[in-house]
């Protein structure tokens, strides 16, 4: 049977051709992407199961990818050849075992999708979404770039996609606010680089009104192809622990669209009977860019964007979130809920899993300072199985970590900083300090 899929509007319900550069329904609503579950249902769970674990390391094009190898369930129609991947997803599910006994938790992981091509889980969405453009570009949809507005992470992903593919990219950043190594990715890879004197939110503004020119293809997560990408998170979760759905799951929000897809990705295992039950989900927002928790307390009755602060977990730094509405559709739903964190609060708690092997970037310091409240709470317990997902890898936020261990960040007091130890090249004064250094190693962290 031939699988498909399309969008559906959230507020019309009209169906549209994935082939249509549309990002809206006639009343304003976002589109979902829309898979026929009676196609699906072809296969029992138990032979999707085999079939993932069959194409899990094959070197077949396009399944080596962690995305492709979910077709079916990402991306059916689309022609083999017609994939724009660089390996993408099946990443490593890290064992906090370490920063567990510290915590006083026996079954913590670390889900680092990093670990990618460019560094951060954008990628999972990119493959998709630049995908689709290049299979509707070989249909003679006229689309001459694609454009994202981004606070770092997705404009690297969509200026590699693009290079790869041979399709034009126009990243818009905030002029001054994402890291060195961040702007450089897109730099690198042949974007057109706009740097505008405002916020992710002000950059969103004009990606929006730049890409009503539909030669113009909006690359932004209010666009659900790169929900469907991202949705595989949850699926690599629940194969890399035998199809056993995790008891929490901790993520860092801020454009809301990574929270969207964990639930999306649950879901459809839920319906196919490939696990048995959700997780709580947990969203970690920085307390200086936190409409979602202001919201949350009110019970979801309501919701006012802000003028996000300025906060270290800056591709975070959101103030009015596309992907609101269908992200609290997804806490309802998975008994979520929602934690705010301070800056010295997501710096340390970083810093303090590096010191356990991990090498945090500022987003997964919030995803942890929401887990080190609820351990302080009491609202995770020893046996629970709890995945953190750290969304970045930490080289590209090199600068914070240095200022940490520098004393340098404002308002953090640097409880873990590792400084250099700077001494004339005198054995014995060597030594004097090894001795120091090493008796305040002991008792670090037990």
């Amino acid at each position: 049977m031939a699988y498909k899929a399309c969008y559906r509007g959230s507020l019309s319900g009209a169906a549209h051709s994935l082939d249509e550069v549309i990002y809206r329904d006639d009343q304003g609503g976002l589109l979902e992407v829309e898979h026929d579950f009676s196609a699906l249902r072809d296969r029992t769970a138990q032979q999707w199961k085999d079939l993932f674990a069959a194409r899990s390391g094959s070197h077949r094009w396009p399944y080596a990818s962690g995305v492709w190898g979910k077709k079916e369930w990402v991306l059916p129609g689309i022609e083999d050849d017609a994939i724009v991947s660089l390996n993408e997803g099946w990443t490593n599910l890290f064992w906090a075992k370490r920063l567990g006994e510290y915590l006083g938790l026996d079954d913590l992981w670390l889900k680092l999708c990093g670990n990618s091509h460019t560094g951060s889980f954008k990628d999972l969405g990119m493959t998709v979404l630049v995908s689709q453009v290049n299979a509707m570009r070989r249909k003679g949809i006229p689309i001459q770039a694609v454009a994202c507005a981004s606070t770092g992470d997705t404009s690297a992903a969509l200026a590699a996609y693009g290079a790869a593919a041979g399709i034009p990219t126009i990243v818009f950043l905030p002029a001054g606010k994402i890291s060195v190594a961040q702007l450089i990715q897109p730099i690198s890879n042949g974007a057109i680089v706009m740097g505008l004197d405002t916020d992710f939110d002000g950059c969103m503004k004009v990606v929006q009104a730049i890409t009503e020119d539909k030669n113009i293809y909006l690359a932004n997560s209010m666009n659900s192809l790169r929900i469907e990408g991202q949705k595989t998170i949850s699926l690599e979760m629940c194969q890399q622990f035998e199809w056993e759905a995790p008891d929490v799951v901790i993520i860092p929000g801020g454009n809301l669209g990574n929270v969207t897809a964990l639930g999306r990705g649950f879901e459809m295992m839920l319906e196919l009977g490939l696990i048995t039950r959700r997780p709580r989900l947990v969203v970690a927002q920085a307390a200086l860019a936190n409409p979602l928790y202001q919201a949350y307390r009110n019970g979801f009755n309501g919701f006012k964007p802000m003028a996000a602060g300025t906060t270290l977990a800056s591709a975070i730094q959101i103030g009015n979130p596309v992907s609101y509405a269908r992200a609290v559709k997804v806490l309802k739903a998975f008994e979520g809920s929602v934690y705010q964190v301070t800056e010295d609060e997501l710096a340390n708690a970083a810093h303090l899993a590096d010191r356990t092997g991990l090498y945090c970037d500022p987003h997964t310091g919030v995803a942890l300072g929401a887990l080190l409240q609820m351990v302080e709470t009491k609202a995770v317990t020893r046996k629970e199985r709890i995945i953190v997902v750290s969304t970045a890898h930490g080289l590209k936020f090199s600068e914070f970590k240095m200022r940490y261990h520098q004393g340098q960040l404002p308002g953090v007091n640097a409880k873990h900083a590792n400084p250099i130890h700077e001494c004339p090249a005198d054995v014995d004064k060597v030594k004097a300090i090894l001795a120091g250094a090493l008796a305040k190693l002991e008792t670090s962290l037990g």
